[in-house]
């Protein structure tokens, strides 16, 4: 069956309008859209790039497979959600997802061990462990391609990783802070994280550090307290710190929890520059209200496409020129519209 327009604005993850104005070629999308869609319409056969013949689609479904932390972690949930719905526009592919416990490595190298035999491809959001390394070692010796996601494991035999550079991301937040805070006195600020046995919270600890030692040597880190990504347990942290230090200046959130550490500003009255990660509905209603001053996003439509599309070329043996997520900050001003 001739894929449609439809089907390619599904799978570029735009408009079916720019899909048919690239096909046109007409003006008004950029260059790298435009890429993106003549790609994607390749890939489903909808036109040849005129140097090889279409591939016709495989009798079954390439079976891959998604392991991700359940919790109360939006941004998560809009990833999950993501490739659920774009997995399900492909029929060349047989998506599954499976949710864990998020912060045990022994439960998530417990799952990769049982998916090995039964998939091709496998997605994850890695905790950085020796029992998690040796599970993916297994899959690549068995023939599984593994990509990690949003998190990275160095020194394993994955194919990629897709996500942002979160040491990047980290220094950003850092910056964010220091030019709203000023350098003129010294100040007290303190840093969140979800589970620092996520690589990608470490990265984002230490890009914040050094950005603040380097620049702004006025602010000084109180505290780091881990919350799981638990929106309660952000509370009850946040509460604990702000008894402790009612003269906090900032906050920088690395991972989820911001409606936690809100709940808690919010109770005290207190008034505090506060940087986050991630444009969901409700960190929007934080930026709206003030709460939070600026939060660091990465897009999980990008992120589930960019993904599903190296696993299946992978898979199939086939070259594919992927392109990382990109850092936006977001301010009350340039909320996105999705």
């Amino acid at each position: 069956m001739r894929s449609t327009l439809i089907d390619i604005a599904r799978e570029a993850g735009v408009s079916a309008a720019t899909v048919d104005r690239v096909l046109n070629n007409r003006a008004g999308v950029r260059s790298r859209t435009r890429e993106i869609v003549i790609e994607t319409a390749q890939r489903l056969g909808y036109i040849s790039d005129g140097s090889t013949p279409v591939q016709p689609a495989a009798s079954a479904p390439v079976r891959l497979d998604f392991v991700l932390p359940m919790g109360t972690n939006t941004f998560i949930k809009m990833l999950h959600q993501q490739l659920e719905i774009q997995g399900a526009a492909r029929p060349d592919l047989d998506v599954r997802i499976v949710t864990i416990e998020g912060f045990n490595p022994d439960t998530l190298a417990r799952t990769l061990h049982e998916l090995r035999g039964q998939t091709r491809g496998i997605g994850v959001i890695a905790l950085d462990h020796p029992t998690v390394r040796e599970a993916i070692r297994a899959l690549s010796a068995s023939g599984v391609k593994v990509v990690t996601l949003a998190s990275d494991i160095l020194h394993v035999p994955r194919i990629a990783y897709v996500g942002i550079d979160n040491r990047q991301a980290g220094r950003l937040a850092g910056y964010i802070l220091g030019r709203f805070l000023g350098t003129s006195a010294p100040k007290k600020v303190a840093l969140f994280a979800g589970s620092l046995s996520y690589r990608g919270h470490e990265e984002r600890e230490m890009g914040f550090r050094h950005i603040l030692a380097e620049e702004f040597p006025n602010l000084q880190i109180v505290e780091l307290r881990e919350m799981l990504d638990d929106r309660e347990k952000a509370f009850a942290e946040a509460s604990a710190l702000l008894d402790r230090h009612g003269d906090l200046a900032g906050i920088y959130n690395i991972g989820a929890g911001n409606q936690g550490i809100a709940r808690a500003l919010k109770q005290r009255g207190l008034s505090v520059v506060f940087v986050g990660h991630e444009a969901t509905e409700g960190n929007k209603a934080l930026l709206l209200d003030g709460t939070l001053d600026a939060v660091i996003d990465q897009n999980p439509r990008v992120e589930a496409r960019e993904a599903l599309n190296i696993l299946a070329q992978s898979v199939r043996g086939l070259d594919y020129d992927s392109h990382a997520p990109r850092l936006q900050i977001v301010f009350r001003e340039n909320i996105p519209e999705n």
